[in-house]
């Protein structure tokens, strides 16, 4: 595999369009320097709340689309649900709003040097991130399945973009309302058995990742995953993103979901111990006796 590094930058934008898609909200951003940059797997910044906001943190959101070229420069597409005051602000703004912008962040999903067969797993909104790397794989002669899941039809996104662009594509949402009535790992290792799957990217819900990493390591395949941690500062200064990953070694070390990732190999983070420091991490202070 092979992977793309590139130097963030800091962009006055603004937005060029916005509209709903379902139960989301879609953008596209005017920020040259940062399109032309971007590899599948990154994400972008955003300053939110205006000028005189007490919302002093930045919103992490992964790259859904980029286009380097255009009338207006470079564009940065992302999709996201309104959740909070950030984000809230962020899906009233109009065309030409002015958005501060820095990116591109994180690692983005290795590459493979030859053609392979990939099967992209998309949880939500989650599944935004995949599209470009879809493109880019195909663009490779890799061949590219689908496996899109979500709550409900409101909330799945995609799937026309992947039926355009993908051999097959399977979907599951919670309620059945489209697709099979399930889990999107109901269905990932028969899709990886027909497909003769080579890799797996991932994005989506942390449970999803973990579940997806599950069944790849049972078929001995590996699984890049792009975590989805919160993310304040975006640049690995902050340390609300850490999270337990095992190295090569086998050492649990806490690592920076916005720097060390968001992509991860999924046999490497401790799943099950999200959301803590286990005892045995590198540096974690020694237990009480």
């Amino acid at each position: 595999m092979t992977e793309a590094t590139s130097r963030p930058v800091q962009v006055h934008g603004e937005v060029l369009t916005t509209r709903r898609v379902g139960a989301y909200h879609h953008l596209s951003l005017v920020a040259p320097g940062i399109a032309e940059q971007t590899r599948p797997g990154q994400f972008v910044a955003l300053a939110v709340g205006g000028p005189d906001t007490a919302l002093l943190l930045r919103r992490a959101f992964s790259i859904y689309r980029v286009s380097s070229t255009g009338v207006y420069g470079g564009t940065v597409e992302i999709v996201f649900a309104a959740r909070g005051p950030g984000t809230e602000w962020l899906a009233r703004q109009q065309p030409h709003s002015p958005v501060d912008v820095v990116g591109p962040l994180g690692r983005p999903f290795a590459l493979p040097r030859e053609p392979v067969s990939a099967t992209l797993v998309g949880g939500g909104y989650g599944s935004a991130p995949l599209f470009g790397l879809a493109e880019t794989l195909r663009s490779r002669g890799s061949r590219v399945d689908f496996v899109l899941g979500a709550g409900s039809e409101q909330r799945l996104f995609g799937a026309l973009d992947a039926k355009r662009m993908a051999s097959t594509v399977a979907i599951t949402t919670d309620d059945g309302s489209t697709g099979l009535r399930g889990r999107v790992t109901d269905v990932l290792a028969q899709v990886m058995e027909r497909a003769g799957t080579d890799v797996v990217y991932a994005c989506g819900p942390m449970a999803m990742l973990q579940a997806v990493s599950r069944v790849c390591a049972d078929r001995g395949v590996t699984a890049q995953c792009a975590v989805e941690e919160s993310m304040a500062c975006g640049i690995g200064v902050c340390m609300t993103c850490v999270l337990p990953v095992r190295d090569e070694d086998g050492m649990t070390r806490m690592v920076r979901s916005c720097v060390e990732g968001p992509v991860f190999r999924g046999e490497a983070v401790r799943w099950e111990d999200v959301g803590t420091v286990p005892d045995d991490t590198y540096g974690a202070p020694a237990a009480a006796h």
